[in-house]
């Protein structure tokens, strides 16, 4: 399959800067930890195909059917994080039960969705499902910042030097995290052969995951900036929310929340004193659609 260059959605024409928000409430108060990117909720499969649902607790996957029955289970090493599924395979990614040289890394393991038999166990630590079985697996840290593609026999097949926040469309951009100050962090569009399609550079180091809207366009909160990417990685700024130093972006933690037609923002700011202190900030924006 060969992916082409992403489209603006069902309207060509319409540019990033097409749509616009509208500040409704904005709040903010002392609190405790940051409100980092919620895990599933316990209890809660990790991915769903059909009447299949994939569960994971530590030690152990299982694939249960929509009547509650248990198709399989197999055993893993770590404790399940995340899963994704392609065409009769699901790639597992996992948190280590003990610290290692690459911290909580645990093993991914791509698995047949039949029967839960081990097809290979990789390594990174996102993933994301193309069509056809096949999968994009990513890894930052300790001079990795890659992405690999992998088959549905867990063949290596394409690999760019790219990683972050994967959407998966009529191509493949990333919202990239490099957690380098300054940051040389992208959004970008992987092409075949390695290739990359730059967009605009980002300010937050670790912009957390975007919001995808109808046309396609992400809504990427960048360091107190909310902005706007269209598939053809034209960016425009919608609401420039808090004023962040770019070299003190790690000291803050965002979320984005999307409900009908209002974004919540949440924005974390860490004292630069005491570590554990915060202050979160939040603004309800409602986001009016192209016209």
């Amino acid at each position: 399959m060969v992916m082409r260059p992403e489209e603006n959605g069902r309207n060509p024409g319409t540019a990033s800067g097409a749509w616009r928000v509208t500040v409704l409430k904005q709040g903010r108060r002392k609190a405790g930890p940051p409100p980092y990117e919620p895990s599933h909720r316990r209890g809660q499969p990790l991915a769903r195909r059909d009447d299949l649902r994939v569960h994971g607790t530590a030690g152990k996957i299982s694939c249960i059917d929509s009547s509650g029955d248990t198709r399989w289970t197999a055993p893993c090493s770590g404790k399940p994080n995340a899963a994704h599924i392609s065409r009769g395979r699901v790639l597992v990614t996992t948190d280590s039960l003990a610290y290692t040289a690459w911290g909580n890394l645990g093993p991914a393991l791509l698995l047949d969705l039949t029967d839960g038999t081990l097809i290979t166990e990789l390594r990174g630590e996102r993933g994301a499902a193309l069509g056809g079985g096949r999968f994009l697996l990513g890894l930052e840290g300790y001079h990795a910042f890659d992405t690999w593609e992998y088959d549905r026999d867990g063949t290596l097949v394409d690999s760019w030097r790219s990683y972050g926040h994967y959407v998966i469309g009529t191509g493949i951009r990333v919202v990239e995290t490099d957690r380098n100050l300054p940051t040389r962090s992208r959004v970008v569009r992987l092409l075949p052969g390695g290739a990359i399609e730059r967009g605009p550079l980002l300010t937050d180091p670790q912009a957390p995951r975007p919001l995808v809207l109808a046309d396609g366009t992400l809504l990427v909160l960048d360091a107190g900036v909310l902005r706007a990417v269209s598939r053809r990685l034209e960016d425009a700024v919608l609401a420039e929310l808090l004023p962040v130093d770019p070299g003190e972006a790690w000291r803050y933690h965002g979320h984005l929340h999307r409900a009908g037609d209002k974004v919540t923002v949440s924005l974390a700011e860490q004292h630069p004193d005491h570590p554990a202190k915060h202050t979160l900030h939040t603004w309800t924006l409602a986001l009016h659609p192209a016209r």
